[in-house]
């Protein structure tokens, strides 16, 4: 990982699984130029809510129908998604211990925000929180699609997926436990959102993401 790159998907409030990628590389590339898919993370999320995992996802326009790259994928406003996405997030996590730190953080992206492509709106919510939790790195994105990158890339392109069936065993990564909201109710839910982590562990979250990371 020290000397290598790491290339992801475009991710929307990224899981704990995908910051520890941004945490454990040097340099990161964001894959922009590869056939934009449904049912994948770049326009969802699933953070815990007082019925469970609840799934949280962008809607999202495609100029050129299946052939759109992921660059050209532009937000649907039609519906007023970002007042739905964030009464979510307050109902579950508004009682949370770091609950108004990190809604000042985020609490900008569904009232003043209105970026056309879904590309800059995820980028943007990862710088905001990875400065969060005292990161500052350079997010690259691709240039163009390749397939298969060389041995001094790290490819996870297709390895973090909401769907179990599509997802691929990561040798690098073991969710380290952390108390949740509702954790009366539910076991413990690995890899949602990062948002989960920072609302229930604040500025703990770094260590708990490292402590996930196996070298």
């Amino acid at each position: 990982m020290e000397n290598k790159t790491v290339i992801l998907s475009t991710a929307y409030l990224p899981s704990v699984q995908y910051f520890a990628k941004l945490v454990s590389y040097p340099r990161i590339t964001i894959e922009v130029n590869d056939t934009y898919a449904k049912q994948s993370y770049r326009n969802r999320s699933v953070i815990q809510s007082c019925n469970g995992p609840l799934s949280l996802t962008i809607p999202v326009t495609r100029p050129n129908g299946n052939h759109t790259l992921v660059k050209d994928v532009k937000i649907d406003y039609s519906v007023n998604w970002q007042k739905n996405h964030w009464k979510a997030i307050e109902s579950a996590y508004k009682t949370s211990v770091y609950f108004d730190f990190i809604a000042d953080v985020l609490s900008p992206f569904y009232n003043s925000r209105r970026d056309q492509f879904l590309v800059d709106f995820n980028i943007s919510g990862v710088l905001d929180l990875f400065k969060f939790i005292g990161f500052e790195k350079t997010i690259q994105l691709s240039d163009e699609y390749i397939k298969e990158y060389p041995s001094d890339y790290d490819d996870f392109r297709n390895v973090i997926h909401p769907k179990p069936q599509h997802q691929l065993a990561d040798k690098h990564f073991v969710p380290s436990s952390y108390y949740q909201v509702f954790s009366d109710r539910f076991n413990f839910s690995p890899n949602l959102s990062i948002v989960d982590l920072l609302f229930n562990e604040g500025l703990n979250s770094l260590k708990i993401i490292e402590n996930s990371i196996i070298e």
